[in-house]
Protein backbone atom coordinates (compact mmCIF):
# COMPACT_ATOMS: atom_id res chain seq x y z
CA UNK A 1 0.00 0.00 0.00
CA UNK A 2 2.90 2.33 0.74
CA UNK A 3 4.08 1.84 -2.84
CA UNK A 4 0.67 3.06 -4.04
CA UNK A 5 0.88 6.28 -2.01
CA UNK A 6 4.48 6.99 -2.97
CA UNK A 7 4.24 6.01 -6.64
CA UNK A 8 1.53 8.55 -7.45
CA UNK A 9 2.68 12.13 -7.90
CA UNK A 10 0.46 15.18 -7.54
CA UNK A 11 0.75 15.73 -11.28
CA UNK A 12 -1.54 12.67 -11.62
CA UNK A 13 -4.23 14.51 -9.66
CA UNK A 14 -3.73 17.78 -11.54
CA UNK A 15 -4.73 16.42 -14.94
CA UNK A 16 -7.54 18.54 -16.38
CA UNK A 17 -7.53 21.03 -13.49
CA UNK A 18 -8.12 24.64 -14.65
CA UNK A 19 -5.68 27.43 -13.76
CA UNK A 20 -6.46 29.28 -10.56
CA UNK A 21 -8.35 32.52 -10.76
CA UNK A 22 -6.32 34.86 -8.62
CA UNK A 23 -6.82 38.03 -6.64
CA UNK A 24 -4.14 40.45 -5.51
CA UNK A 25 -3.71 41.33 -1.84
CA UNK A 26 -4.18 44.96 -2.95
CA UNK A 27 -7.81 44.34 -3.98
CA UNK A 28 -10.78 45.79 -2.12
CA UNK A 29 -13.76 43.88 -0.76
CA UNK A 30 -15.93 45.19 -3.61
CA UNK A 31 -13.39 43.98 -6.18
CA UNK A 32 -13.26 40.58 -4.47
CA UNK A 33 -17.05 40.31 -4.75
CA UNK A 34 -16.84 41.09 -8.46
CA UNK A 35 -14.21 38.38 -9.03
CA UNK A 36 -16.17 35.84 -6.97
CA UNK A 37 -19.30 36.50 -9.03
CA UNK A 38 -17.39 35.77 -12.23
CA UNK A 39 -15.44 32.82 -10.89
CA UNK A 40 -17.06 30.30 -13.23
CA UNK A 41 -18.33 27.84 -10.61
CA UNK A 42 -15.46 28.13 -8.12
CA UNK A 43 -16.54 29.13 -4.62
CA UNK A 44 -13.03 30.21 -3.61
CA UNK A 45 -10.56 32.55 -5.28
CA UNK A 46 -6.85 32.40 -4.44
CA UNK A 47 -5.15 35.48 -2.99
CA UNK A 48 -1.60 36.25 -4.10
CA UNK A 49 1.23 38.50 -3.11
CA UNK A 50 3.17 39.02 -6.35
CA UNK A 51 6.33 40.87 -7.30
CA UNK A 52 6.34 41.16 -11.09
CA UNK A 53 9.85 42.57 -11.30
CA UNK A 54 12.48 40.65 -13.25
CA UNK A 55 13.54 38.47 -10.31
CA UNK A 56 10.36 38.81 -8.29
CA UNK A 57 8.39 35.92 -6.82
CA UNK A 58 4.71 35.15 -6.50
CA UNK A 59 3.21 33.51 -3.42
CA UNK A 60 -0.33 32.35 -2.78
CA UNK A 61 -1.05 33.60 0.75
CA UNK A 62 -4.63 32.43 1.15
CA UNK A 63 -8.08 32.18 -0.35
CA UNK A 64 -11.32 34.07 -0.11
CA UNK A 65 -14.98 33.24 -0.67
CA UNK A 66 -18.32 34.97 -0.23
CA UNK A 67 -18.60 33.60 3.31
CA UNK A 68 -15.52 35.61 4.33
CA UNK A 69 -17.18 38.71 2.90
CA UNK A 70 -20.52 38.00 4.61
CA UNK A 71 -18.89 37.43 8.01
CA UNK A 72 -16.90 40.67 7.56
CA UNK A 73 -20.05 42.62 6.71
CA UNK A 74 -21.83 41.23 9.79
CA UNK A 75 -19.50 43.19 12.09
CA UNK A 76 -21.41 45.98 13.81
CA UNK A 77 -19.34 48.83 12.35
CA UNK A 78 -19.80 47.42 8.84
CA UNK A 79 -23.55 46.98 9.27
CA UNK A 80 -23.76 50.69 10.07
CA UNK A 81 -21.76 51.71 6.99
CA UNK A 82 -21.67 48.94 4.37
CA UNK A 83 -20.40 51.22 1.59
CA UNK A 84 -17.26 51.98 3.59
CA UNK A 85 -16.79 48.28 4.33
CA UNK A 86 -16.88 47.45 0.62
CA UNK A 87 -13.97 49.84 0.04
CA UNK A 88 -11.81 48.12 2.67
CA UNK A 89 -8.82 45.97 1.73
CA UNK A 90 -9.37 42.22 1.52
CA UNK A 91 -6.52 41.89 4.02
CA UNK A 92 -9.25 42.68 6.57
CA UNK A 93 -11.42 39.85 5.30
CA UNK A 94 -9.53 36.62 4.67
CA UNK A 95 -7.47 34.82 7.30
CA UNK A 96 -3.83 34.53 6.34
CA UNK A 97 -3.33 31.36 8.37
CA UNK A 98 0.02 29.59 8.13
CA UNK A 99 -0.36 26.13 6.63
CA UNK A 100 -3.89 26.64 5.30
CA UNK A 101 -2.60 27.02 1.72
CA UNK A 102 0.67 25.25 0.87
CA UNK A 103 2.82 25.28 -2.29
CA UNK A 104 3.95 21.87 -3.56
CA UNK A 105 5.78 20.63 -6.64
CA UNK A 106 4.04 18.36 -9.18
CA UNK A 107 6.58 15.64 -8.33
CA UNK A 108 5.44 15.54 -4.68
CA UNK A 109 3.83 12.25 -3.70
CA UNK A 110 0.24 11.53 -2.75
CA UNK A 111 1.52 10.67 0.72
CA UNK A 112 3.06 14.16 1.02
CA UNK A 113 -0.34 15.66 0.17
CA UNK A 114 -2.18 13.54 2.75
CA UNK A 115 0.35 14.39 5.46
CA UNK A 116 -0.11 18.13 4.82
CA UNK A 117 -3.91 17.83 4.81
CA UNK A 118 -3.83 16.00 8.14
CA UNK A 119 -1.66 18.83 9.47
CA UNK A 120 -4.37 21.34 8.50
CA UNK A 121 -3.72 22.30 4.88
CA UNK A 122 -6.92 22.90 2.91
CA UNK A 123 -5.50 23.72 -0.50
CA UNK A 124 -2.28 22.52 -2.12
CA UNK A 125 -1.03 24.96 -4.79
CA UNK A 126 0.69 23.11 -7.63
CA UNK A 127 2.25 24.62 -10.81
CA UNK A 128 0.69 23.23 -13.99
CA UNK A 129 2.40 25.23 -16.77
CA UNK A 130 5.24 27.60 -17.43
CA UNK A 131 5.45 30.18 -20.21
CA UNK A 132 8.00 32.75 -21.21
CA UNK A 133 8.21 35.64 -18.81
CA UNK A 134 7.98 37.92 -21.79
CA UNK A 135 4.60 36.51 -22.68
CA UNK A 136 2.93 39.36 -20.80
CA UNK A 137 4.37 42.85 -20.75
CA UNK A 138 4.92 44.56 -17.41
CA UNK A 139 2.30 47.12 -18.42
CA UNK A 140 -0.30 44.40 -18.96
CA UNK A 141 0.70 42.73 -15.70
CA UNK A 142 0.09 45.98 -13.87
CA UNK A 143 -3.26 46.49 -15.59
CA UNK A 144 -4.39 43.00 -14.60
CA UNK A 145 -2.86 43.05 -11.11
CA UNK A 146 -6.19 42.38 -9.41
CA UNK A 147 -7.18 39.22 -11.26
CA UNK A 148 -4.16 37.96 -13.18
CA UNK A 149 -3.93 34.18 -13.56
CA UNK A 150 -0.30 33.95 -14.67
CA UNK A 151 2.35 34.55 -12.02
CA UNK A 152 5.64 35.56 -13.62
CA UNK A 153 4.99 33.16 -16.46
CA UNK A 154 3.60 30.30 -14.35
CA UNK A 155 0.07 28.99 -13.91
CA UNK A 156 -1.15 27.03 -10.91
CA UNK A 157 -4.04 24.85 -9.88
CA UNK A 158 -4.92 23.73 -6.42
CA UNK A 159 -5.77 20.36 -4.99
CA UNK A 160 -8.29 19.88 -2.20
CA UNK A 161 -9.38 17.13 0.18
CA UNK A 162 -12.10 16.26 -2.32
CA UNK A 163 -9.54 15.71 -5.09
CA UNK A 164 -7.55 13.30 -2.91
CA UNK A 165 -10.65 11.39 -1.75
CA UNK A 166 -11.89 11.16 -5.34
CA UNK A 167 -8.52 9.75 -6.43
CA UNK A 168 -8.53 7.18 -3.61
CA UNK A 169 -12.08 6.18 -4.46
CA UNK A 170 -10.92 5.41 -8.01
CA UNK A 171 -8.43 2.89 -6.58
CA UNK A 172 -10.52 1.67 -3.68
CA UNK A 173 -10.06 -2.00 -4.63
CA UNK A 174 -6.45 -1.83 -3.46
CA UNK A 175 -7.48 -1.34 0.15
CA UNK A 176 -8.80 -4.80 0.96
CA UNK A 177 -11.68 -4.93 3.48
CA UNK A 178 -11.28 -1.35 4.74
CA UNK A 179 -13.95 0.26 2.49
CA UNK A 180 -16.67 -2.15 3.68
CA UNK A 181 -16.21 -1.38 7.37
CA UNK A 182 -18.75 0.87 9.08
CA UNK A 183 -17.78 4.37 10.14
CA UNK A 184 -18.60 3.69 13.80
CA UNK A 185 -16.35 0.62 13.83
CA UNK A 186 -13.58 2.71 12.28
CA UNK A 187 -14.15 5.29 15.04
CA UNK A 188 -14.19 8.26 12.67
CA UNK A 189 -17.44 9.88 13.86
CA UNK A 190 -16.65 13.11 15.68
CA UNK A 191 -19.08 14.33 18.34
CA UNK A 192 -17.37 17.75 18.36
CA UNK A 193 -19.85 19.58 16.13
CA UNK A 194 -20.82 23.20 15.65
CA UNK A 195 -24.53 23.63 16.30
CA UNK A 196 -27.21 26.21 17.04
CA UNK A 197 -30.81 25.98 18.21
CA UNK A 198 -33.46 26.47 15.53
CA UNK A 199 -35.00 29.50 17.26
CA UNK A 200 -31.74 31.24 18.22
CA UNK A 201 -30.78 34.49 16.47
CA UNK A 202 -28.77 33.76 13.33
CA UNK A 203 -26.35 36.50 14.38
CA UNK A 204 -25.24 34.28 17.27
CA UNK A 205 -23.98 31.75 14.70
CA UNK A 206 -21.55 34.10 12.91
CA UNK A 207 -18.52 32.89 14.85
CA UNK A 208 -19.54 29.25 14.30
CA UNK A 209 -20.05 29.92 10.56
CA UNK A 210 -16.55 31.38 10.34
CA UNK A 211 -15.11 28.43 12.25
CA UNK A 212 -16.97 25.91 10.08
CA UNK A 213 -15.47 27.53 6.99
CA UNK A 214 -11.98 27.01 8.40
CA UNK A 215 -12.81 23.43 9.42
CA UNK A 216 -14.54 22.74 6.08
CA UNK A 217 -17.64 21.54 7.91
CA UNK A 218 -20.98 23.19 8.67
CA UNK A 219 -23.23 24.44 11.49
CA UNK A 220 -25.98 22.03 12.53
CA UNK A 221 -29.44 23.36 13.36
CA UNK A 222 -31.10 21.33 16.12
CA UNK A 223 -34.13 21.60 18.36
CA UNK A 224 -34.20 21.38 22.15
CA UNK A 225 -34.20 17.59 22.03
CA UNK A 226 -31.12 17.36 19.83
CA UNK A 227 -33.11 16.50 16.71
CA UNK A 228 -31.26 17.42 13.54
CA UNK A 229 -33.30 19.96 11.58
CA UNK A 230 -30.83 21.13 8.96
CA UNK A 231 -27.68 23.17 8.59
CA UNK A 232 -26.20 26.57 7.87
CA UNK A 233 -23.62 25.51 5.37
CA UNK A 234 -20.69 27.76 4.39
CA UNK A 235 -20.79 26.07 1.00
CA UNK A 236 -24.39 27.22 0.56
CA UNK A 237 -23.55 30.71 1.82
CA UNK A 238 -20.67 30.86 -0.67
CA UNK A 239 -23.28 30.71 -3.44
CA UNK A 240 -25.20 33.68 -2.05
CA UNK A 241 -24.46 37.38 -2.29
CA UNK A 242 -23.42 39.92 0.30
CA UNK A 243 -27.03 40.85 1.18
CA UNK A 244 -27.20 37.68 3.31
CA UNK A 245 -25.48 39.77 5.99
CA UNK A 246 -28.80 41.57 6.40
CA UNK A 247 -30.64 38.25 6.82
CA UNK A 248 -28.13 37.04 9.42
CA UNK A 249 -28.64 40.28 11.35
CA UNK A 250 -32.43 40.00 11.47
CA UNK A 251 -33.54 36.36 11.23
CA UNK A 252 -33.46 33.30 13.48
CA UNK A 253 -31.21 30.36 12.64
CA UNK A 254 -34.19 28.50 11.20
CA UNK A 255 -35.24 31.58 9.23
CA UNK A 256 -31.74 31.94 7.80
CA UNK A 257 -31.75 28.28 6.78
CA UNK A 258 -34.96 28.87 4.81
CA UNK A 259 -33.61 32.16 3.41
CA UNK A 260 -30.48 30.63 1.87
CA UNK A 261 -31.87 27.22 0.95
CA UNK A 262 -34.50 28.10 -1.62
CA UNK A 263 -32.30 29.20 -4.51
CA UNK A 264 -33.37 32.77 -3.89
CA UNK A 265 -35.04 34.18 -0.77
CA UNK A 266 -38.81 33.71 -0.30
CA UNK A 267 -40.70 37.00 -0.64
CA UNK A 268 -42.14 36.82 2.89
CA UNK A 269 -38.66 36.53 4.42
CA UNK A 270 -37.41 39.43 2.28
CA UNK A 271 -40.20 41.58 3.74
CA UNK A 272 -39.32 40.46 7.27
CA UNK A 273 -35.66 41.34 6.78
CA UNK A 274 -36.50 44.81 5.44
CA UNK A 275 -38.92 45.52 8.29
CA UNK A 276 -36.46 44.44 10.98
CA UNK A 277 -33.61 46.43 9.44
CA UNK A 278 -35.84 49.48 9.69
CA UNK A 279 -36.65 48.68 13.32
CA UNK A 280 -32.92 48.47 14.09
CA UNK A 281 -32.28 51.83 12.38
CA UNK A 282 -29.93 50.19 9.91
CA UNK A 283 -31.04 52.54 7.15
CA UNK A 284 -27.84 52.35 5.08
CA UNK A 285 -27.85 48.57 5.16
CA UNK A 286 -31.55 48.65 4.26
CA UNK A 287 -30.78 50.84 1.23
CA UNK A 288 -28.00 48.48 0.11
CA UNK A 289 -30.23 45.46 0.70
CA UNK A 290 -33.17 46.98 -1.21
CA UNK A 291 -30.92 47.89 -4.13
CA UNK A 292 -29.34 44.44 -4.33
CA UNK A 293 -32.60 42.49 -4.03
CA UNK A 294 -34.17 44.65 -6.76
CA UNK A 295 -31.25 43.79 -9.05
CA UNK A 296 -31.67 40.04 -8.56
CA UNK A 297 -35.11 40.06 -10.15
CA UNK A 298 -38.72 39.96 -9.11
CA UNK A 299 -38.92 38.22 -5.76
CA UNK A 300 -42.64 37.64 -6.17
CA UNK A 301 -41.95 34.58 -8.32
CA UNK A 302 -40.38 32.97 -5.27
CA UNK A 303 -42.69 31.30 -2.77
CA UNK A 304 -42.19 29.68 0.59
CA UNK A 305 -45.15 27.34 0.19
CA UNK A 306 -44.45 23.63 0.37
CA UNK A 307 -46.12 23.03 -3.00
CA UNK A 308 -43.83 25.43 -4.82
CA UNK A 309 -40.74 24.39 -2.87
CA UNK A 310 -40.82 20.61 -3.37
CA UNK A 311 -37.39 20.14 -1.82
CA UNK A 312 -38.61 21.22 1.62
CA UNK A 313 -40.46 18.91 3.98
CA UNK A 314 -41.66 18.87 7.59
CA UNK A 315 -40.33 16.83 10.46
CA UNK A 316 -42.58 14.23 12.01
CA UNK A 317 -43.81 16.80 14.52
CA UNK A 318 -44.71 19.19 11.72
CA UNK A 319 -42.96 22.01 13.60
CA UNK A 320 -39.97 22.67 11.41
CA UNK A 321 -39.05 22.83 7.76
CA UNK A 322 -36.17 20.41 7.43
CA UNK A 323 -33.22 21.65 5.42
CA UNK A 324 -33.55 20.40 1.88
CA UNK A 325 -30.84 22.36 0.20
CA UNK A 326 -27.13 21.87 -0.14
CA UNK A 327 -26.02 24.31 -2.79
CA UNK A 328 -22.98 23.88 -4.93
CA UNK A 329 -22.42 26.63 -7.49
CA UNK A 330 -24.38 24.70 -10.07
CA UNK A 331 -26.78 22.80 -7.78
CA UNK A 332 -29.24 25.08 -6.03
CA UNK A 333 -31.42 22.42 -4.41
CA UNK A 334 -30.27 19.34 -2.54
CA UNK A 335 -30.33 18.01 1.00
CA UNK A 336 -28.17 18.43 4.04
CA UNK A 337 -26.29 15.19 3.50
CA UNK A 338 -26.70 12.59 6.24
CA UNK A 339 -25.66 9.01 6.93
CA UNK A 340 -26.06 6.37 9.66
CA UNK A 341 -23.40 5.14 12.12
CA UNK A 342 -23.53 1.75 10.41
CA UNK A 343 -22.91 3.22 6.95
CA UNK A 344 -19.83 1.77 5.28
CA UNK A 345 -16.75 3.85 4.60
CA UNK A 346 -17.08 3.48 0.84
CA UNK A 347 -20.78 4.47 0.95
CA UNK A 348 -19.91 7.63 2.88
CA UNK A 349 -17.08 8.48 0.46
CA UNK A 350 -19.33 8.01 -2.57
CA UNK A 351 -22.17 9.97 -0.99
CA UNK A 352 -19.90 12.90 -0.15
CA UNK A 353 -18.26 12.98 -3.59
CA UNK A 354 -21.62 12.75 -5.36
CA UNK A 355 -22.94 15.72 -3.39
CA UNK A 356 -19.73 17.78 -3.45
CA UNK A 357 -19.39 18.02 0.33
CA UNK A 358 -16.41 17.46 2.65
CA UNK A 359 -18.47 15.99 5.48
CA UNK A 360 -21.62 14.02 6.30
CA UNK A 361 -23.86 14.46 9.31
CA UNK A 362 -24.34 11.20 11.21
CA UNK A 363 -27.85 10.68 12.59
CA UNK A 364 -29.93 7.92 14.13
CA UNK A 365 -33.23 6.73 12.68
CA UNK A 366 -35.13 9.28 14.81
CA UNK A 367 -32.97 12.11 13.37
CA UNK A 368 -31.10 12.65 16.62
CA UNK A 369 -27.64 14.00 15.82
CA UNK A 370 -24.77 11.62 16.56
CA UNK A 371 -21.91 13.63 15.09
CA UNK A 372 -20.07 14.34 11.87
CA UNK A 373 -17.64 12.45 9.65
CA UNK A 374 -15.18 14.49 7.58
CA UNK A 375 -12.78 13.93 4.73
CA UNK A 376 -9.84 14.57 7.05
CA UNK A 377 -11.06 11.80 9.38
CA UNK A 378 -11.36 9.48 6.39
CA UNK A 379 -7.85 10.30 5.19
CA UNK A 380 -6.55 9.61 8.69
CA UNK A 381 -7.96 6.07 8.44
CA UNK A 382 -6.09 5.44 5.20
CA UNK A 383 -2.88 6.83 6.70
CA UNK A 384 -3.25 4.70 9.86
CA UNK A 385 -3.83 1.59 7.76
CA UNK A 386 -0.61 2.35 5.89
CA UNK A 387 1.32 2.63 9.18
CA UNK A 388 -0.09 -0.70 10.44
CA UNK A 389 1.02 -2.45 7.28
Amino acid sequence: MEVFFLSHELSDLCLGKPPLKSLSTSATVAEAIEVLRSSGGESFVSVWNCDHSEFGQCQCVGKICMVDVIVFLCKQENLLCPSKALKASISNVFNEVDGLVVHLEPSSSLLDAIDLILEGAQNLVVPISQTKKGGLSRRKLQQKSLTINSHNGAEFCWLTQEDVIRFLLGSIGRFSALPAQSIDRLNIISSDVLSIDYSSPASSAVEAISKSLTQQTSVAIVDGDGTFIGEISPFTLACCDETVAAAITTLSAGGLMAYIDCGRPPEDLVRVVKARLKEKNLEKLLQEFTLMTSLTGDMSSSSSSDEESPGRSLTRSGKYARSSSYSAKYVRKAEAIVCHPKSSLIAVMMQAIANRVNYLWVIEDDWSLVGIVTFSNILKVFKERLEVI
